[in-house]
């Protein structure tokens, strides 16, 4: 009787250490990109409004063919502001008018980072 009580014991605090890990865990986001003639903007979009708004939400112009932060051109950046029930960035005119851009919203406290599909102008 012991073990099975130990046993049960254990489960319960693997159980309770599982769904505390769940409730630390950052909100999805979501981060969109459009514009044309060098002035980008888009997007901040999650469950949670504190993953809207407020954002740093940086533009790249892809390098490779595939996103890399690390080695991409870092073209502008701005914070997103709420408008409606979304978050909303904007660069303004970069100046890059041709090539392939993705916008990164990175990671905050209790939200997930993401970025947007790249676009091609």
């Amino acid at each position: 009787m012991r073990k099975l009580t130990a046993g049960i014991a254990a489960a319960v605090m693997v159980g309770a250490l599982v769904m505390a890990g769940t409730a630390f865990a950052g909100a999805n986001t979501d981060v969109t990109i459009t514009g044309k003639n060098g002035d980008y903007h888009g997007k901040v979009l999650s469950e949670r409004a504190k993953c809207q708004y407020g954002r740093t939400v940086i533009v790249f112009k892809q390098q490779g063919t595939k996103q890399d932060p690390s080695s991409d051109k870092k073209i502008g950046k701005d914070t997103s502001e709420k408008q409606g029930n979304v978050g909303v960035w904007s660069i303004g005119n970069s100046g890059f008018k041709h090539g392939r851009f993705y916008a990164l919203a990175r990671h905050s406290a209790g939200c997930e980072p993401a970025q947007s599909p790249t676009i091609k102008r």
